[in-house]
């Protein structure tokens, strides 16, 4: 069976490769990356290519794989640094690996996730079937990883199966290694002599062998009855049983921290392959942890000060041999073949036909041209030697010394096999930098390949822009200016809804700045956009606060649940008026230029608004009583009609309040309400004559405490049920 591994190099993938080949499977290898620094075990075939490049189609067709195992959750490739990069760069190769395996449509599809999909607390053990729950950046790609794995083999019917394992853990050969949580304590316990635990934390260990076991069965098996297994050992451990275990093997001198915290269990449910698979042998945790700290112990400086491991002198020496033995193999065959040449250069002496053939000079010339300079002065100097010995037959080492005739045919060898050797050096020197520049030059062409494919997207996109004009500035000027139609109440109530046509989301929110401090909602488009409250303390949103203060658009990259994925502040004079939030929108759609867009919108909405409030105070004098904070019945009731229109299109909550009071106290009344009140509801009169209170962004529930407040200072009031009139 062709199985084809996918990732970079590390424990789990070296001894899964060792299984494979032990098992009698032909195992080729896709690294992930373009450089040969990291060490693998033997395989088949090894593709040294980045998951983001263009031959992966032709890597599948080639290896023709009845297996493929992504390594996902445990490929070294990724690092994890820079999250928001590396969830990207993860998203981004996985997709592409997906689509080179479905364009076959053959062979099945193995992706290796992990428990970090899960962060809750849960009291049962979690099965396949429980939602995932996810808190960094991390846990949430790699639970779009597994959606994204469903997704392929349910739209394109493949054979995609996800195994998911829990807390792996294995004996570590330097600090790289150091991933888990076993380990992690034990360096903890090397460089600190302490253990930081969560003294309720509980959680079950699966050790490296046991999950090569696993993830075979899968491999061997010709049907499955699920796409998703969790692979446990389901035995439960404390952080504290753990971390007395490390203690009871590193001795005495180590101590255990417990950290306050809220009880966590997450083990996951191993029932559902055990079913299917059956459940092998597990190793004992007390028995590895023992090797683990043994080994670490044993090489300290290599886990706390990243030194190279210290090797034997036999080590070494089997180290070195490689190279020891390529420098020393031209030698040896120049040795061997001069044994031939010298004994043909002495029959050739006293022969009639060879006597004038000089096979000294044809045995340098060999050297020079298949090995170059360095040879070609070795063999001139073996040349010289059984020259010299051969004329010692017959003449003293002295007279062949005083001979002219040996140092002109001295100077004639070495010439001729030096320039030949020197020759033949520059032509390997010349092909080496040809290839260099070649293959620097065929990587620029790649480059310019994938910026021309970038430019072509975006060529595409600002043509579909201009013909379709839906998000060009005079589309959303057409838009916005819409909002002259409505009255001056009206204003914000459309800006909103109008605002989430216009980036595409369901999930709108304004809010007005009450102070330097607070912020109170105007108007939602949805309960998700409703999440943060009717009120907000802006001053305190890190981040977010930190980029609106500097009046750019918030972009919440690393999709952190406490903001919203875009929010842009509008300022007058300076000054902070309104908050813009938007929830719902893609993550493609998280871009500079939907930035650059959200900018031109808000402006066009504040002038919208800024006309509207100018309005507005041009006519204060005849929209409130003489003296007061009351308004009018003509002001009262068109404010009023506004809110309960766009209360039932669910843009806001709205509550109207009639206060039982003399028309003659109208004004004190109306002072003593207003201290009552905050600074987004209104007071005013209807025809009827009555004294009427409007609550914006209030539920029931928050107006029973406004009345409750309103008959402690001695007034009588009752909710009014009023439809839009």
């Amino acid at each position: 069976m062709n199985v084809l591994l996918i990732g970079g190099s590390g424990s789990l993938i070296n001894n899964l490769i060792i299984k494979l080949n032990k098992e009698g499977h032909r195992v080729y290898l896709l690294t992930g990356s373009r450089y040969k620094k990291l060490s693998y075990q033997k395989v088949f075939e090894r593709y040294n290519f980045t998951y983001d490049c263009t031959c992966l189609n032709e890597i599948f067709e080639s290896i023709d794989p009845d297996v493929s195992i992504f390594m996902g959750a445990y490929d070294t490739n990724f690092q994890w640094k820079e999250e928001a990069a590396e969830s990207v760069r993860y998203s981004a190769g996985l997709m592409n690996i997906l689509m080179a395996f479905a364009m076959r449509e053959k062979g099945r599809f193995i992706y290796l996730s992990s428990d970090e999909v899960y962060d809750d607390s849960y009291d049962k053990d979690i099965t396949e079937g429980e939602p995932t729950s996810p808190q960094g950046v991390r846990g949430m790609t790699l639970a779009q990883a597994e959606e994204m794995c469903e997704s392929y083999r349910r739209n394109r019917g493949a054979d995609i199966v996800t195994l998911r394992l829990d807390h792996l853990y294995g004996i570590p050969k330097d600090c790289r290694e150091v991933t888990d949580i076993c380990t992690k304590m034990c360096l903890q316990a090397l460089e600190k002599n302490l253990i930081n635990i969560d003294e309720d934390s509980t959680f079950s260990l699966l050790y490296e062998a046991d999950a090569i076991e696993f993830i075979y069965r899968v491999v061997a098996s010709r049907t499955h009855k699920s796409s998703l297994y969790n692979i446990s050992s389901s035995l439960e451990i404390t952080q504290r049983q753990l971390a007395e275990m490390i203690k009871g093997s590193m001795g005495e001198g180590v101590w255990i921290i417990p950290d306050t915290t809220v009880p966590k269990r997450r083990i996951l449910s191993n029932v559902l392959f055990n079913s299917e698979f059956g459940n092998p042998f597990f190793c004992e945790v007390q028995v590895i942890v023992q090797k683990i700290v043994s080994r670490m112990k044993a090489n300290r400086g290599i886990f706390l000060n990243e030194e190279e491991e210290k090797l034997t002198l036999l080590q070494r020496i089997t180290k070195k041999a490689g190279w020891l033995i390529r420098a020393v193999i031209p030698f040896v065959e120049n040795l061997i073949a001069f044994i031939p040449f010298f004994m043909l250069n002495n029959r050739a002496v006293g022969s009639e036909y060879f006597a004038n053939l000089d096979f000294y000079l044809l045995y340098v010339l060999l050297f020079a041209i298949v090995y170059g300079q360095q040879q070609a002065t070795f063999s001139a100097v073996l040349s010289v030697a059984g020259y010299c010995f051969r004329q010692m037959y017959d003449r003293s080492g002295f007279e062949v010394m005083l001979d002219a005739n040996t140092y002109v045919w001295i100077a004639q060898l070495f010439i001729l096999g030096l320039v030949v050797g020197y020759m033949r050096d520059q032509i390997t020197k010349l092909k080496h930098e040809s290839e260099e520049e070649r293959e620097f030059i065929s990587q620029q062409l790649l480059d310019i390949q994938d910026i021309n494919s970038s430019n072509v997207r975006v060529k595409d996109a600002l043509s579909t822009q201009i013909v379709n004009q839906n998000d060009s500035v005079g589309k959303i000027y057409s838009i916005t200016s819409a909002l002259d139609q409505y009255s001056p109440e009206e204003v914000l109530f459309y800006a909103v809804e109008m605002l989430g046509k216009l980036v595409k989301s369901k999930d709108v929110a304004i809010y007005t700045v009450a102070n330097a401090t607070y912020a109170r909602l105007f108007s939602a488009t949805s309960e998700k956009a409703r999440m943060l409250g009717n009120s907000i303390k802006y001053t305190e949103m890190g981040e977010m606060y930190e980029t609106l203060l500097e009046q750019k658009v918030f972009i919440n990259r690393k999709m952190d649940e406490r903001y919203p994925l875009m929010a842009n502040a509008i300022y007058e004079n300076g000054s902070m008026q309104m908050i813009i939030m938007i929830w719902g929108i893609p993550w493609e759609s998280m871009t500079l230029g939907q930035a650059n867009q959200l900018v031109v919108i808000s402006d066009l909405i504040q002038n919208a608004v800024l006309r509207a409030n100018r309005y507005l105070s041009a006519l204060e004098d005849e929209r409130y009583v003489e003296d007061t904070k009351t308004l009018d019945p003509e002001a009262f009731t068109a404010l009023k009609n506004a809110y309960l229109a766009a209360q039932e299109k669910g843009l806001v909550e709205c509550t109207v309040i009639m206060v039982d009071v003399d028309p003659e106290t109208f004004k004190e009344s109306g002072k003593i309400l207003m201290g009552k009140l905050r600074r987004t509801d209104y007071i005013g009169t209807q025809e009827d004559g009555e004294l009427y209170v409007l609550l914006a962004n209030t539920s029931r529930k928050d107006t029973e405490l406004v009345l409750e407040r309103f008959r402690e200072v001695g007034f009588k009031c009752h909710i009014v049920e009023e439809n839009k009139k």
